[in-house]
């Protein structure tokens, strides 16, 4: 109870002065718990108690987790068991957020961002906004590998990649580059036809109603209205103990150019420790890079907490910014994932459900199977726009 006393103190500490907004926010009456979060936080005090190997990541990696899993226990590295569970979304184009596929900045263009960690070693790699290149995850391993530095970014981590024997390529696929047209066509008036052409739409649904776009309406409709924040997290841990993790994505759909997340920084979109345990997230990387959500939670459970506790920790402190306008945490989505080092896992998300109304879950392989685990959600209604 320990855990839902402290939730809800701090839900009632953010409601001083704002009653009724917050009350909205939640959308429950005082003191009742809703069936999803009661169910959620049952499953993060039953559902992680310890295994190793182990891997965990974004619900996106669930249909890879089977090649990471049988890289561990071939005794392989726990880098290259992450690697090989998120360079397979890498190169999947129908995943629009993570790399070849991935949804463009404002310019159409495919920017990737990635890190690494290599837990036995302390060592770690990250590039950003690098360009043509859909496997920006190898790079940083790459970069972790071969030089002294850290972090590289943009045209330089692009020319860093050739000269190491990267291919580079169009990202951009033919669903990606029409999504971007609709959400320019529905952002300005200057990519639509004009008052006096006969081809002129005003309506959403109308500029997407072309022969080209029919095909995926629904999806482009979703991603213009609902901007992707993408992105696969991946942490695993050994038979031994030993840890790893990275984090890639594309980004958010339709940023300026160059802008970079919490996906690379080291501290923010992941943080490994090798004696304790790693973390990372996905979700809008500006309110992660605030609290250094990565290294909080391996902080947090250096101290003793659960992942399932860390993870709601550096949430509520991401909330806590939001004092003074609560309402504002409706419009955007934020989810952290973490095991330590006995292989005890969970996953925390800011909200339980997506905009859509689906669950917002996370993947898990302990070794036996693959599945899908709600995460605990630190409120229980579902976000607005993200």
């Amino acid at each position: 109870m320990e855990k839902w006393t402290r939730r809800k103190f701090f839900l009632a500490t953010l409601a001083g002065g704002v009653a009724a907004s917050t009350k909205g926010l939640l959308g429950a009456a005082p003191g009742r718990k809703s069936t999803f979060a009661a169910d959620a936080l049952q499953q993060a005090r039953t559902g992680g108690q310890g295994a190793r190997p182990l891997i965990v990541s974004a619900a996106n990696g669930i249909h890879h987790l089977d090649a990471g899993m049988a890289v561990l226990k071939g005794g392989g590295d726990t880098l290259d068991a992450v690697l090989a569970v998120v360079t397979k979304v890498e190169d999947d184009p129908n995943d629009d957020s993570v790399g070849y596929g991935g949804l463009p900045n404002e310019d159409g263009v495919v920017q990737l961002d990635a890190c690494v960690m290599h837990g036995p070693t302390g060592r770690c790699g990250a590039v950003g906004a690098i360009e043509k290149i859909k496997n920006p995850s190898l790079v940083a391993k790459m970069m972790m590998e071969k030089t002294n530095h850290i972090f590289i970014v943009g045209a330089g981590a692009e020319k860093f990649a050739v000269d190491e024997g990267f291919q580079t390529m169009n990202l951009l696929t033919d669903r990606s580059r029409l999504a971007w047209l609709a959400w320019k066509a529905y952002t300005t008036e200057n990519w639509r036809p004009g008052l006096d052409s006969p081809e002129w739409k005003e309506k959403m649904a109308e500029l997407l109603d072309t022969s080209e776009r029919m095909a995926w309406r629904g999806h482009i409709e979703d991603v213009v209205m609902h901007p992707r924040t993408g992105t696969i997290n991946c942490v695993a841990v050994d038979a031994k103990g030993d840890i790893s993790g990275t984090t890639t994505t594309s980004g958010l759909s339709w940023k300026i150019s160059g802008r970079v997340g919490d996906s690379p920084i080291i501290g923010a979109g992941l943080f490994v420790d090798n004696e304790v345990g790693a973390a990372g997230s996905t979700g809008r990387g500006e309110e992660n890079i605030k609290i250094s959500g990565g290294h909080t939670i391996v902080e947090m459970m250096r101290q003793g907490k659960s992942p399932t506790d860390a993870c709601l920790e550096a949430l509520h402190r991401v909330a806590r910014n939001y004092k003074a306008f609560p309402d504002r945490l409706k419009l955007f989505h934020l989810q952290f994932y973490a095991i330590n080092k006995d292989g005890q896992y969970g996953a925390g998300s800011l909200w339980g459900m997506h905009p859509d109304g689906r669950r917002v879950q996370y993947a898990v392989h302990d070794g036996t199977q693959a599945r899908l685990l709600p995460t605990t959600p630190l409120f229980d209604r579902k976000g607005g726009d993200y």
